[in-house]
């Protein structure tokens, strides 16, 4: 079932056209991929999503109807982890619960029954600085995961962190995903990352206008474990290369 539609979408600011005449689906259970040169409008397309700008043109549709401008099917984790530093890491967890106004008491009971499976299993009264990175990154994830919103939108969630930890949790992601069947639209610049994670990856083109291409990923590449030396990935990766390039 199609879940997401982007039909036609811009934005523009004052005299900048950022983004223009964007359309992709996006299906249940799947994991979508976009990614682009800096400036191609990235985090301007996350940020319709959300809610936090509206579009200037098209549309965004949400199981075949308009989306809501209010509670808004999506839970977001931000390329930082943005954890309080005053904050616990079940009580960081439970924020979004909080603000969506779920009380504080459920939130963060919710918040604890997640802590073991995302690996986090110890840590309910630790503050930030006393995690590693990929442990914040963890909790970060659990904050959109336990909101239970039908869409995880992730910002480039790996970024930030070392080759080993991002490989580490890139698979973690896969696993937690298999087990859930999340649907996922993760903004990335790392076509490795992009080819690892997603069903499908969008091109943006660099100049504003429809996508540059799309590239579907085999569910039968062992994305988990053993993608590096299957040799079915890196023609996939020339492909992106080319595609970027080819979008200048």
């Amino acid at each position: 079932m199609t879940l997401l539609e982007v039909r036609g979408v811009g934005k523009r600011f004052a005299d900048q056209v950022v983004l223009e005449d964007v359309s992709f689906d996006v299906d249940d259970g799947e994991i979508v991929a976009i990614i682009g040169a800096s400036g191609s409008g990235k985090s301007t397309l996350l940020s319709l999503l959300t809610g936090a700008l509206h579009p200037d043109s098209g549309e965004i549709r949400f199981a075949g109807a308009p989306l809501p401008q209010r509670r808004r099917p999506f839970a977001y984790m931000p390329q930082r982890d943005a954890l309080l530093p005053w904050r616990r890491v079940v009580e960081n967890a439970a924020i979004g619960l909080e603000v969506q106004g779920v009380s504080r008491r459920e939130a963060r009971r919710r918040a604890r029954e997640l802590l073991e499976p995302f690996g986090l299993a110890g840590t309910e009264f630790r503050y930030p600085r006393q995690l590693s990175g990929g442990m914040r990154q963890r909790v970060s994830f659990l904050r959109a995961v336990v909101q239970e919103q039908p869409i995880l939108l992730l910002d480039e969630p790996f970024g930030a962190l070392d080759a080993i930890t991002r490989d580490d949790l890139q698979r973690w992601l896969l696993e937690m995903w298999r087990d859930s069947g999340w649907t996922i639209v993760c903004i990335t610049h790392d076509i490795r990352e992009a080819v690892r994670l997603a069903d499908r990856v969008l091109v943006l083109p660099r100049t504003p206008g429809a996508l540059a291409g799309e590239v579907a990923v085999s569910r039968e590449i062992p994305r988990a474990t053993g993608m590096l030396t299957d040799p079915r990935v890196p023609p996939l990766e020339a492909e992106l290369h080319a595609l970027l390039r080819s979008a200048g």
